[in-house]
């Protein structure tokens, strides 16, 4: 099979004189990015229609289909995040009920507010990282949560699931299938960090070949395609394919790029020819890193679960001066090393098949320096102003503890008014430090990953003000809180 991106290539060697979009023409003297238009394209005779696939853009769909075992797969090209909006769209009545794991990314709340739907959450289970900081990472929504769920609200229309998650933890989807197929609901995965699972018998199982209804892949995140390339998968048929196929075209631009259409095929095509390479790369990575930095004592590296991905690497560190903001401002200033993102105590590093032997071997070698040099005493080197963020005190007593239910886990923030409402209501800004009992008029979260801490309706609590000026003081990126004189947050005006 010829690829997309072939395809597109022979179209320069025509002597075909472009009178259409886009204005580019694809010209040589058309500006400084003049020497990546040569394949960018927009729907003529015989180069297909992303809406309406029946030639070369379909043949394309199908090799990732045949990859990934669904019955029908859509290329994306506005991201996982329309795939999702399209899914919820597809599967869920206007005001109707969607369970959702309160891990998910903001484009399942996008969703639920476009629809006026009513949101039961399913709390996560918390990974454990680290025993002695008391380190913990939202892990995955058991079985039994979801069955709880159906037994308390028979009006869930669809569950919606975050497997693997942004750490790389993946829930039973099997038997959450199950489950919501007994409820007569319709199982949605964002699976967008897992767009490698399933590829190779040694890699943990994709969402597909376990009884999901529509799973999301983002494919540049883990795989060798641009970034906003992402594929919607459907299993089964409990979804109705023509609504699905309608919300995809409102969701999507009706000038899909052809650039990132051919970066999808061309990764697909890839693994279809050199999967098993890719992958053994990818798993010797992993294991040369834990294994050559099994015996750090102060940074560490939280080893691989058998249905974790081996992709993810948590660096977490068992000295309590040393946050995970700190590690990862320290690589990244350092030893010029970038990693994903910061959580609470930890940084996240995303590895893959394409990554080098000199790019690993520059991690493991900074991982150790550190170490090394927190073990000779000379943590102050990294407690410095540079590394220090506290801006805002965080006044009054530690307020931790009373938020959280008698089995552990932080318990949601009190429901107001729903969603929409909250969103839709005149808002205004309000001192962080007075805005307890408020509630919340948009949301506050950190980015990435995106996981809300509070959502428009929720009230805002003294506990969650800590929790925010917490991360504020150790560098975290919080949106959602407006810097000026005093720290702002977005209240429903009274």
């Amino acid at each position: 099979m010829e690829s997309l991106k072939k395809k597109l290539e022979e179209l320069n060697e025509k002597n075909i004189y472009p009178f259409h979009m886009p204005g580019h023409k694809r010209s040589n003297e058309a500006g400084i990015m003049a020497g990546y238009f040569d394949i960018d394209i927009t729907e003529i005779d015989d180069y297909d229609n992303l809406h309406d696939a029946e030639g070369i853009i379909l043949d394309a769909e199908k090799r990732a289909n045949r990859l990934y075992g669904a019955d029908e797969t859509h290329f994306l090209v506005n991201g996982s995040s329309c795939g999702i909006l399209s899914a919820i769209s597809c599967a869920v009545s206007d005001g109707g009920t969607i369970l959702a794991g309160r891990n998910c990314h903001r484009s399942m709340f996008n969703a639920a507010y476009l629809k006026n739907l009513s949101i039961e959450f399913l709390i996560p289970e918390n990974r454990i990282i680290s025993k002695d900081r008391n380190i913990m990472v939202p892990g995955i929504i058991t079985p039994d949560f979801v069955r709880k769920a159906f037994e308390k609200n028979r009006d869930i229309e669809a569950v919606f699931v975050t497997s693997p998650t942004y750490e790389g933890f993946s829930s039973d989807v099997e038997e959450i299938a199950r489950i919501a197929h007994e409820n007569d609901a319709i199982l949605i995965v964002d699976a967008a960090h897992g767009a490698h699972f399933g590829l190779d018998k040694r890699l943990p199982r994709d969402a597909v070949s376990q009884g999901a209804d529509i799973v999301i892949h983002s494919v540049h995140k883990t795989l060798a395609a641009m970034t906003q390339t992402a594929l919607i998968h459907v299993k089964g048929n409990r979804v109705n394919i023509d609504r699905l196929r309608r919300y995809l075209r409102i969701y999507q631009s009706s000038s899909p790029s052809y650039v990132l259409m051919a970066s999808i095929d061309s990764a697909m095509e890839d693994i279809e020819k050199r999967g098993e390479e890719v992958f053994s790369k990818l798993l010797y990575y992993r294991e040369k890193v834990e294994k050559l930095l099994n015996d750090t004592e102060y940074i560490k590296v939280y080893g691989i679960g058998e249905n974790d991905d081996p992709g993810k690497l948590l660096i977490y560190s068992n000295e309590p001066g040393i946050t995970g903001q700190m590690i990862y401002d320290i690589l990244r200033r350092e030893y010029g090393l970038a990693l994903e993102m910061v959580g609470d105590g930890y940084a996240l590093a995303i590895i893959t098949g394409y990554d080098t032997e000199d790019g690993i071997a520059r991690l493991i070698d900074a991982v150790k320096k550190i170490d090394d040099e927190i073990r000779s005493g000379y943590i102050d080197k990294y407690l410095d102003k540079d590394f220090e963020k506290k801006k805002i005190p965080e006044n009054g007593e530690d307020p931790e503890g009373e938020d959280l239910g008698s089995d552990g886990k932080i318990t949601l923030p009190k429901k107001a008014i729903s969603l929409k409402t909250a969103w839709d209501k005149e808002s205004e800004k309000v001192v962080l430090d007075e805005a307890s009992g408020r509630v919340a008029g948009d949301f506050v979260n950190l980015y990435p990953p995106g996981i809300p801490l509070i959502i428009p309706g929720e009230e805002i609590s003294n506990s969650l003000i800590f929790e925010i000026k917490r991360y504020i003081n150790e560098g975290y990126n919080v949106q959602g809180i407006c810097e000026g004189k005093e720290y702002m947050i977005t209240c429903v005006k009274k």
